[in-house]
């Protein structure tokens, strides 16, 4: 009956040890969460193939502008507690450190859109089932 016991102390600091580890990991990722999230959409729910067809044809202009946007609310609404942003030990104003963030948010963006179109997801990302929408047929029918 000791050795059922000792048994089940065993499973139970078991269970404890791998409990510790999950939390441990849950720790280090859930900071950086936001940042996965942001490139798996962009990494595997953007058909980049069409994405990139439309950005050579002017819509890196619109883009431009989102971006420009953006980096003017984000840096009303929310302005740093201390007044400036400390990016790499460089201590840079509101708006350039929005616009800092902004520009690598977007270019993390186009690195997945790469990689996408590289290959490197393999069957992971499969848009051959999307009905081909080609701008020449779309306006010969009106």
């Amino acid at each position: 009956m000791d050795a059922v016991y000792q048994l089940l102390d065993s499973l139970l600091n078991v269970l404890t040890a791998l409990l510790d580890v999950v939390m441990a990991v849950v720790n280090i990722v859930l900071p950086w969460s936001p940042l996965l999230i942001w490139m798996a959409f962009w990494s595997l729910a953007v058909n980049w193939s069409r994405a990139f067809d439309i950005l050579r044809k002017g819509g890196f202009i619109g883009v431009l502008l989102m971006m420009f946007v953006s980096v003017l609310v984000w840096g009303a609404v929310a302005p740093p507690i201390e007044g400036s942003h400390s990016l790499l030990g460089l201590t840079v104003s509101n708006y350039a450190g929005k616009f800092i963030y902004v520009t690598m948010l977007t270019c993390i963006a186009l690195l997945c859109g790469s990689a996408q179109m590289s290959g490197a997801f393999g069957s992971l990302v499969d848009f051959s089932d999307e009905p081909a929408s080609d701008d020449a047929d779309a306006h010969a029918h009106h």
